[in-house]
């Protein structure tokens, strides 16, 4: 099992409860590994905050094969479209970041670091699809900038109007950005095409993680400070309804061939799966690993006391596993979302959150 020993896990229980109308599943107890012919290809990317790294797990052996350096405070993670390239936003620390560290898969290195400038505090940050600009938020700034990774120039800087904008999400058809902003609980529609901010939507407080639902239908915000899923109509920008989501929702991450949202929540140490066509709940995923003796010395200071506090998810594109980033315990798990059982465990740097994947392997 890798790294399994090294964590102290919680006995396992499964049960089913009513809740919001419908079956909640609880699990995260069983550790079997998956059959050879349905582990995972491919690589996935860990950001270790405190440690300001980048791990690149082979995801078919689950063993790290290289450890990069990042700027300080690596947050999140955005990879191009052929996977040959992954952009790291280095928010920083008690001096705020100002830096993209670009790092060349096939080659299992830095290739070069871009400067942003008076922009600083960048976090969310995602890919166009054409391999070479990226749009990420600029939180010190109330911005969503648009960043040509070849040249490293800022080609478009737009005013959110918001604070603590945070992460970011992009049309399918790329036309639009919709940032959430932390401190204004609220969400920022942003014209690219016309480089202007459209409109703000008021969603929820705390309001941080983000996605479009893969038809470009609907958006949904976690809204961390009031337990809540905020849904909106992506085409008419109106608010359709609120969904609980007890424990601190603070990530949403969609799989577009089969209707699985998974929402990480950071003081339950649950993920929540939903179905992201009905906003039905129909799992709960328990982390199953224990906090570090130490939590004050991290981004939330012990203020979730024994959670492991999961963050960052992803799910991989074959659709048969997902990946969470456990702040706290600093360890990755693998769920295996036919069971919804924690598969593997991946030991990871401080402070794991942002993660990416890639097809590229070695």
């Amino acid at each position: 099992m890798g790294n399994r020993q090294r964590f102290r896990k919680r006995p396992r229980k499964v049960f089913g409860l009513a809740l919001w109308g419908i079956l909640l599943v609880v699990s995260g107890g069983s550790t079997r590994e998956l059959p050879a012919g349905d582990r995972p290809d491919g690589t996935l990317i860990v950001l270790n905050k405190s440690d300001a790294s980048a791990w690149l797990i082979r995801l078919s052996d689950g063993k790290t094969f290289a450890a990069l350096p990042t700027g300080d405070g690596p947050h999140e993670v955005a990879v191009s479209p052929d996977g040959k390239l992954a952009v790291v936003t280095n928010y920083g620390g008690k001096t705020a970041g100002n830096t993209l560290t670009v790092i060349d898969l096939p080659r299992k290195a830095v290739r070069k670091t871009i400067h942003l400038g008076t922009y600083t505090r960048p976090h969310g940050i995602v890919f166009f699809s054409d391999g070479r600009r990226v749009t990420v938020t600029a939180e010190a700034q109330k911005a969503l900038l648009v960043v040509d990774i070849p040249s490293g120039n800022i080609l478009q800087a737009i005013p959110t109007d918001q604070e603590t904008s945070h992460m970011v999400a992009l049309s399918p058809d790329e036309r639009r950005a919709f940032v959430a902003n932390i401190g204004s609980g609220s969400v920022s529609v942003v014209d690219l095409r016309a480089g202007r901010l459209e409109t703000i939507l008021p969603t929820g407080a705390g309001a941080e993680g983000i996605a479009l639902t893969p038809d470009g239908r609907h958006l949904w915000v976690t809204n961390r400070a009031e337990d809540s899923l905020a849904i909106i109509d992506a085409t008419h920008l109106n608010l359709l309804r609120k969904v609980p989501c007890p424990g601190f929702p603070i990530r949403v991450h969609m799989y577009p061939q089969s209707p699985v949202a998974l929402v990480s929540c950071a003081r339950a140490g649950k993920v929540y799966a939903f179905d992201w066509k009905s906003g039905k709940l129909q799992a709960t995923v328990a982390m199953n690993v224990t906090a570090v003796e130490d939590t004050t010395s991290r981004l939330f200071r012990g203020v979730f006391g024994e959670s492991p506090v999961p963050i960052g998810v992803l799910i991989h594109p074959s659709g048969k596993t997902a990946y969470v980033a456990n702040s706290n315990a600093d360890v990755v798990v693998e769920i295996d979302l036919n069971t919804w059982n924690i598969v593997r465990f991946f030991s990871t740097g401080k402070q794991p959150d942002g993660l990416g994947y890639s097809p590229v392997t070695h």
